[in-house]
């Protein structure tokens, strides 16, 4: 039995998809325009588009007024300011211009620069013109060792190394690894294309349980030529263009045949090489069995066996009825189309009778053809999400903060619907603090940072903790500019230990020692604040090297001796109570913070042996100020001073009659008179 099998990511990847489609919309305006250079490496593409009135031409051919699209190659700065003030269409892959971003940067810094690329493939005559100083490219080990070699004697300067896009990752792991052994000062960029990547490796997984590998594509392609060198080291390989140079070789003496196809290769030259295959083996009476890949092989057969409608096409369609379950749309068969209301939005609160309305022209994706029902099954919404894609892969290139609305919980993270388009963000990389509830951020609206594409699946993971910390990490060095002992700030209570508060100042933290926290002796910082509390502190020290900060929170006018100082003067009598009892007096609470000593001398106004026998913890009593330290912060009380000294035992007047009886006594008495 003969089987044939399709490698999953066969065919256009997004930055030459997205360079072709412009460049067949450009064609279909009518607009004057030209290409500078082939579109991409395909000489079929580019013959189609030359049709349509888009020709390739170099820079010295261009016509006055004519718009110019820039290939998914790229060009250098130099031909941006040789075009200026022209109409230009730039359709430089995003992953491409990517590295012209990282050339620029590390050139400017000093650093030499060394691609790893052929020197004669535009891709990387594009990337050695976004160098503003030293810049080499080496695809061959000789040349590499001469370069390296060269550099060394020059002192070995700082290298910044990037590899061109459809450059074979063996090969840029092995020169990698020589790099390192000569050289010490250097940086490497892998910047490899995900889809060049993920094509090399599914390409040598299908050629090595294959007898024969048909690579589709232009010969003058680099990425093409690449799959046509792995695949040969482990089967018998073949490089074709179209369905023509089949005839040359002898298919029929295979079992398991593979096939792929370059990243410049349309879908449509894939479907007639398959379908011819299929032709050739069904002629010679052959049993032929269909592996599903990516791309269904039987589904392909069906495609082409329908030029006007197929799966996954893109069509225009006017409204000719909008229902509250669905839309019926005109795409110009003989089909009627049809968009379930599903397929419209995924936004939840998607009004059909609001949004859409009859002689509404809409781009759809056909998901259904139905000949024996006569209908077609269309998506808008999966029309948007590709549109939106494109958005996604550049700002996933760019690092750019992307807008959206939680839409959904699943499991292990949420849903971000941004420019039609569902982003995954997984738990850990919903907040910047653990979520452990996921359904509050439901219908949110979240910034966030587009972190990985699945260009295969065509989907795309994001990191809403990316952008919060980017956020905080301006917020921390807006901060330290600024930052000088004595500042006042208001922040919020973060977290609290045993011995202090911390304290978001705006992206970085400080501790309120729990010393500071009260004037009063406290046991737990959560006696003063609570975590979320909004709490105003000043800059009480910094260690810069250390990135640290300590905060008070006292403040001046709370000082308990100060409102003592304010409130209180020697002499005054004031109601205090008892704290604590020693030996030789107790200790009072005049306010709270500023206790006075009662010495045991000064508790009554006569001798005492125990304070005990008096006073007790508690009890409340009047007391005099009889003199204050407020250097050592002393107070000295007194109880005696406020009661009344005890006066002597009063003399009783005598009574005339017992004077009269001593005046009695003493008559006759020599030398007394008695009056």
């Amino acid at each position: 039995m003969k089987q044939i099998r399709l490698a999953k990511t066969a065919g256009f990847c997004f930055g030459v998809n997205r360079a072709v489609n412009k460049a067949f919309e450009i064609a279909g305006t009518g607009e004057k325009a030209a290409t500078l250079g082939p579109i991409i490496h395909n000489p079929e593409v580019v013959e189609r588009l030359r049709k349509a009135g888009v020709l390739d031409k170099s820079l010295s051919q261009l016509e006055e007024n004519e718009t110019v699209i820039i290939r998914s190659h790229g060009v250098g700065r130099e031909v941006y300011e040789a075009l200026e003030g022209r109409k230009i269409v730039d359709c430089t892959c995003p992953f491409v211009a990517k590295i012209h971003r990282i050339v620029a940067d590390e050139s400017q810094k000093g650093r030499r620069i060394l691609i790893i690329g052929d020197p004669n493939h535009p891709e990387v005559q594009g990337i050695l013109g976004h160098a503003y100083g030293p810049a080499v490219a080496a695809d061959q080990q000789d040349a590499l060792l001469t370069f390296l070699e060269k550099t060394k004697k020059q002192g070995e300067p700082p290298l910044s190394v990037v590899v061109q896009t459809t450059f074979q990752k063996k090969s840029w792991i092995k020169f990698q690894q020589m790099i390192k052994k000569l050289y010490t000062n250097v940086l490497f960029f892998d910047t490899i294309c995900n889809a060049t990547a993920c094509r090399q490796q599914e390409a040598e997984k299908l050629s090595k349980e294959s007898d024969l590998m048909v690579v589709i594509g232009g010969k003058s392609s680099s990425n093409t030529q690449k799959l046509y060198q792995i695949c040969r080291q482990y089967c018998e390989t073949i490089l074709i263009e179209n369905k023509t140079e089949l005839d040359n070789y002898p298919i029929l003496r295979h079992n398991r045949i593979g096939v792929t196809a370059g990243a410049s290769t349309p879908a449509d030259i894939i479907k007639e090489v398959l379908n011819t295959m299929s032709e050739i083996l069904e002629k010679q009476g052959e049993e032929l069995e269909t592996k599903e890949e990516e791309l269904d092989f039987a589904q392909l057969l069906e495609q082409s066996l329908n030029e006007k409608l197929y799966t996954g096409k893109k069509v225009k369609g006017i409204v000719t009825t909008v229902a509250p379950n669905e839309i019926h749309v005109d795409v110009g068969a003989k089909q009627a189309g049809i968009v379930p209301a599903s397929e419209l939005s995924d936004d939840p609160n998607f009004d059909i009778a609001a949004n859409v309305h009859v002689n509404d022209e809409i781009e759809l994706i056909v998901l259904k053809v139905n000949d024996q029902e006569g209908i077609v099954t269309l998506s808008k919404k999966r029309c948007d999400a590709e549109r939106g894609y494109d958005e996604i892969c550049k700002a996933y290139e760019e690092g750019t903060v992307m807008d959206g609305v939680v839409t959904d919980v699943v499991k292990g993270g949420i849903l971000v619907l941004c420019n039609n388009m569902k982003i995954f963000v997984p738990s850990s990389l919903a907040s910047d603090r653990r979520v452990e509830d996921l359904s509050t951020l439901l219908k949110k609206e979240v910034q966030f940072k587009v972190i990985e594409i699945n260009e295969r699946r065509r989907r795309a993971v994001g990191s809403i903790r990316a952008v919060l910390n980017e956020a905080k990490k301006a917020k921390q060095e807006a901060f330290w500019n600024e930052v000088e002992v004595g500042k006042v700030y208001h922040g919020e209570v973060k977290s609290i230990t045993s011995y202090g508060a911390f304290v978001d100042l705006g992206g970085v933290d400080g501790m309120i020692h729990i010393t500071e926290l009260s004037w009063t002796r406290i046991k737990s910082p959560e006696e003063v604040v609570k975590i979320g509390d909004t709490v105003e502190v000043y800059i009480k020290d910094i260690d810069t090297e250390k990135k640290k900060i300590s905060l008070g929170y006292k403040k001046s006018e709370d000082n308990p001796w100060e409102i003592f100082k304010r409130d209180f003067a020697v002499d005054s009598v004031v109601p205090v109570k008892i704290v604590s009892i020693t030996s030789f007096g107790a200790f009072a609470q005049i306010i709270p913070g500023v206790d006075g000593l009662i010495h045991i001398s000064q508790i009554a106004n006569r001798r005492i042996d125990k304070v005990s026998d008096v006073l007790k913890v508690g009890d409340v009593v009047d007391a005099k100020i009889i003199e204050v330290d407020y250097e050592k912060k002393k107070v000295s009380l007194s109880i005696r001073a406020t009661l009344e000294e005890e006066k002597p035992a009063p003399v009783e007047e005598e009574s005339e009659e017992t004077v009269s009886d001593y005046a009695a006594d003493l008559e006759g008495v020599e030398g007394v008179t008695v009056e």
